[in-house]
């Protein structure tokens, strides 16, 4: 093993080689034929137990060794007996006289400091010339020994020829000497990448000293230097080159080597392998702290980095468009973990990076997004999803980077959903006036594109930013705005349960299959997120189910279920309690129809006549108003007409009816022209002609029961947003109650605000309305005003 080098010795590797050495010993004592000890051996066996015995844990052996050589002499004991080892002592002479040198091992003179140090001076003039490149043979095992020998020797003379601290001072200054005579003179002379190379060509060479030193003079740091607690060898070896050669050039270095950064980083080839030789030295002469590394060299790297990327960032700014600009900036930041990698020190990646980040996007964010022909809008608009992604990946890593981003999206997905509500109305308005209380294709067309949009930038969202929350919230918010505003008279929340309708009955306009169907409602679901007043839907979407169900118009009962539990998931159970509740009442009654007829098949039964009966819950079904109609025969035959025929025309209606011309105008003008229209008239106009269709008005209602003559229809949605608004009084009174009932004592303002925070799942209760059922529950009792604050309430049990 060289002593220039350092391999890890395993337990079983070393103890083989000196077990040979001890058995040569055994053999020599017991009188077999074997070869002297010479120096070398000597020297061999010396060295691998000390190197077994300072490598690194868990490879430092010292107690295995030092238990087998307790081994070493049992075994031979006991294996030749006690008798013959004592003949045997011979053996130390021979082993001594192997090693020829002018001062013997076996033997201790006293040596003057003068006498030893001029032999250590030679060995070390010999070690700085092989450094240097001058002829002179390498150092043999026995020339080591003999340096470490006198070491030894000085250190353990008894006082005062004790020279340990003499010997300690003259190693220091064995360095000082070498550096200012020849290590300084060769660097001052060079310059730039020269001085350099140079530099960590001496540095190498300076730690190669450091080692071999180190180990002539092994015995001071054992045990005078532990003693005195004094540095290390290695430490003041490592110091003098410090004080002497770093300090003096590490200005010049670190100028020297930013040059270099500068000049890769304008695509110039440079040698990074001397980069990373030179910045370790930094690193090292810290001698295990980066204070050197960080306050001499990093700190001013960095700041050449913030002004390097500070110029370039200022010109590409206004020469490249944003996808450009980005693509610079990212290859950037690349090349700079580049450079972590190959020659700065780990620890410099996230402040180098941070400084880039800055200069290329902290600073010149607002003009980047907001770039006219190519920022955030138009990457948007042009739907570049690349650039998108690479924005995201780019200023993500930036402070507070993603803000702006997050709201030019909310922005634009907000503008978008405004103009789809802009175009629906201005379809509406161009609709036939009587046909502006259906909602018809164009909404249906309205809710779809909404879904599209929604898809879209949904996608957005997971893939080009991440399924980053800050996303997430901007899309919600931009859908709140624009998803609450109503299309042609109609609600958000209306035109969503028809769009469901549409395609849940059978025969609507959305000819889906059954995947498809499943995805659409799921978006439905999805969409409904974002409506305030859900509980407007919910009612609109159960008399809807509740026509599907009665008239068995219902497509598909599986879907129906799909539905109601993506709601009941989205809203809670108590949304959709009322719809299942409906869809049990019509399972059951189809199991007792199946059952009332396998009975009448039984027991061969004909009752005359087909008979099909439906158990409804009465508090799950929505209520109807029912009228009684007074009117003449010839009325009430032509409305009879058309419960086998949704429409007819003029002419099958006075066939079937056998009436003259004049007499049938009359009949239907006054079914369909007059006050009260039983009938709705194609085209509406207030004559009646012989090309007319008729269908009959399913939406008649009137505030009167009885009526001799037909009602003008009342929309629907009246009545829908009455029983609503009756339901939400009550919901309001049942959640100011359960806050009284726990709190017992509550300010107005408190009371208020847990009851919009209860209620917010639902609809968003006005503060008015609050206001009117608080009064309401003090007049019945429920609630009284505290005598001293006007504006506490205390809750009556």
């Amino acid at each position: 093993m060289s002593l220039s080098e350092r391999k890890t010795i395993d337990l079983e590797q070393g103890w083989d080689f000196m077990h040979k050495g001890i058995t040569k010993l055994k053999n020599i004592l017991e009188g077999l034929p074997e070869p002297q000890f010479s120096s070398e051996d000597y020297m061999m066996l010396y060295t691998t137990i000390y190197n077994m015995c300072t490598q690194k844990p868990p490879h430092d052996y010292s107690q295995q060794l030092y238990d087998k050589y307790r081994e070493s002499f049992e075994e031979y004991i006991l294996s030749t007996g006690l008798s013959d080892s004592f003949g045997n002592s011979f053996i130390l002479s021979r082993f001594s006289q192997s090693s020829p040198s002018i001062m013997s091992l076996s033997e201790r003179k006293t040596i003057d400091l003068e006498q030893g140090w001029d032999f250590m001076h030679k060995g070390i003039t010999k070690l700085k010339n092989i450094l240097e490149g001058l002829p002179e043979p390498q150092f043999s095992s026995e020339d080591y020994m003999m340096l470490y020998t006198t070491i030894y020797n000085m250190c353990t003379q008894k006082p005062p020829h004790d020279y340990s601290q003499q010997l300690y001072d003259k190693y220091r200054e064995s360095f000082e000497e070498y550096i200012l005579s020849t290590v300084l003179p060769s660097l001052r002379e060079k310059h730039d990448e020269f001085m350099l190379r140079e530099l960590v060509k001496r540095w190498a060479n300076h730690k190669i000293m450091v080692r071999w030193l180190s180990r002539f003079f092994h015995y001071l740091d054992r045990y005078f230097i532990a003693r005195r607690s004094l540095p290390a060898l290695n430490e003041v070896g490592l110091t003098c080159f410090r004080d002497l050669v770093y300090k003096e050039l590490n200005w010049n270095v670190r100028d020297a080597v930013i040059s270099l950064i500068d000049q890769e980083r304008e695509g110039e080839q440079i040698d990074r392998a001397l980069l990373k030789n030179v910045l370790d030295i930094f690193v090292e002469i810290g001698m295990g702290q980066m204070d050197h590394y960080e306050n001499k060299f990093e700190a001013v790297m960095l700041k050449d980095t913030s002004a390097y990327y500070s110029r370039k960032a200022s010109n590409w700014i206004l020469e490249d468009s944003c996808p450009d600009y980005m693509l610079k900036a990212e290859e950037c930041l690349k090349r700079e973990k580049d450079r972590v990698a190959h020659y700065l020190h780990s620890s410099s990646e996230p402040k180098l990076l941070e400084k880039v980040q800055h200069e290329l996007l902290s600073v010149y964010a607002n003009q980047l997004l907001e770039k006219e022909h190519s920022g955030c809008h138009a990457l948007l608009r042009d739907d570049k999803v690349e650039d998108l992604s690479r924005m995201f990946r780019l200023f993500s890593k930036t402070p507070r980077g993603l803000d702006p981003i997050s709201s030019i999206f909310k922005q634009h997905v907000t503008t978008e959903g405004m103009a789809l509500v802009k175009l629906a109305e201005d379809a509406a308005s161009n609709k036939k006036p009587d046909k502006k209380d259906i909602i018809g294709l164009q909404e249906q067309v309205f809710v779809r594109k909404v879904i599209d949009l929604h898809d879209k930038y949904l996608t957005y969202v997971n893939d080009c930013f991440q399924n980053h929350t800050l996303f997430h919230k901007a899309l919600k918010e931009a859908f709140e705005i624009f998803c609450n505003k109503g299309v042609a008279g109609s609600s958000s929340a209306e035109l969503l349960a028809t769009f469901c309708d549409n395609i849940l009955k059978k025969g609507g306009s959305e000819k889906l299959s059954d995947e498809a169907i499943e995805e659409t409602l799921e978006k439905v679901v999805k969409l409904l997120a974002y409506i305030s007043d859900k509980d407007l839907f919910a009612e609109f979407y159960r008399k809807k189910l509740a026509r599907r169900l009665l008239f068995d118009k219902s497509a598909n009962d599986d879907h129906e279920r799909s539905i109601l539990t993506k709601l009941k998931q989205q809203c809670g159970g108590q949304f959709t309690s009322k719809m299942e509740g409906m869809v049990t009442d019509l399972t059951l009654a189809k199991e007792n129809q199946t059952s009332f007829e396998e009975y009448l098949s039984n027991n061969t039964a004909d009752p005359g006549i087909d008979l099909t009966v439906t158990v409804l819950t009465t508090g799950f079904w929505p209520s109807y108003k029912s009228f009684d109609l007074n009117l003449p025969v010839e009325m009430a035959s032509a409305l009879l007409l058309f419960n086998s025929a949704d429409r007819l025309s003029y002419s099958e209606i006075m066939t079937q009816l056998n009436l003259s011309d004049d007499d049938v105008i009359r009949l239907l003008h006054s079914l369909s022209c007059a006050k009260y229209k039983i009938l709705n008239k194609e085209p509406n106009t207030k004559t009646i002609s012989s090309t007319d269709y008729f269908e009959f008005n399913s939406k008649f209602t009137d505030k009167m029961r009885r009526i001799k003559i037909p009602l003008p229809p009342v929309d629907e949605k009246k009545k829908v947003i009455e029983d609503v608004d009756k339901d939400r009084r009550y919901a309001i009174d049942a959640s100011i109650v359960r806050i009284m009932k726990s709190r017992k004592l509550l300010g107005y303002q408190h009371l208020v605000v847990e009851c919009v925070e209860q209620l917010g799942r639902m609809f968003k209760p006005d503060v008015k309305a609050i206001k009117k059922r608080i009064e309401d529950l003090i007049s019945r009792d429920y609630l009284e005003r505290d005598k001293d604050n006007a504006n506490m309430f205390k809750y009556l049990a």
